[in-house]
């Protein structure tokens, strides 16, 4: 094993699921890569990979919706983890309503917000959304017991091709 794959093996990030709406069209995916990446003015950046449905939504949107999950919240990430948009109308199974500039946002989420898109950048295969949050909400930090973390999503199958 590789010096930078022990390194990545010990990271357990809290997972979340990103929807987008542009051109009519909404999609959503499981992200494992994502993160405060300004505190003045607050900043956030979303990783999606280049191959999937939302990548190809969120191109085109103005904002991107960003939710948080609990551990015992895995069917929904298996949905947005283990199904592609292009084979499945993901919202159809989940309670969610539109918000900020048509962003889906799932009701049932932890926490989440919505984020105005203020920068786009290639990172390998996938692109950074760089996000101005503008809505946000959910419940109390002890709502449902903790966050749903990269450990617990390891054995959810990509609903797209990974190489």
């Amino acid at each position: 094993m590789a010096a930078m794959d022990v390194f990545l093996d010990r990271l357990d990030p809290d997972m979340c699921v990103v929807t987008a709406a542009a051109d009519g069209e909404r999609a959503g995916c499981l992200v494992g890569f994502s993160s405060q990446c300004s505190i003045r003015p607050v900043r956030y950046a979303v990783w999606i990979s280049d191959v999937n449905r939302t990548f190809r939504v969120a191109r085109s949107a103005d904002v991107l919706a960003v939710h948080l999950l609990a551990r015992g919240q895995r069917e929904t990430a298996e949905l947005f983890g283990g199904l592609s948009g292009d084979d499945a109308d993901k919202f159809r199974r989940v309670r969610w309503r539109e918000a900020y500039g048509g962003a889906p946002v799932l009701e049932d989420a932890e926490a989440w917000f919505v984020g105005r898109v203020v920068a786009r950048m290639p990172g390998g295969d996938h692109v950074g959304f760089v996000l101005e949050p503008v809505e946000w909400g959910g419940r109390a930090k002890t709502a449902d017991g903790p966050l749903l973390r990269l450990a617990d999503a390891r054995t959810i199958r990509p609903g797209h091709p990974v190489d």
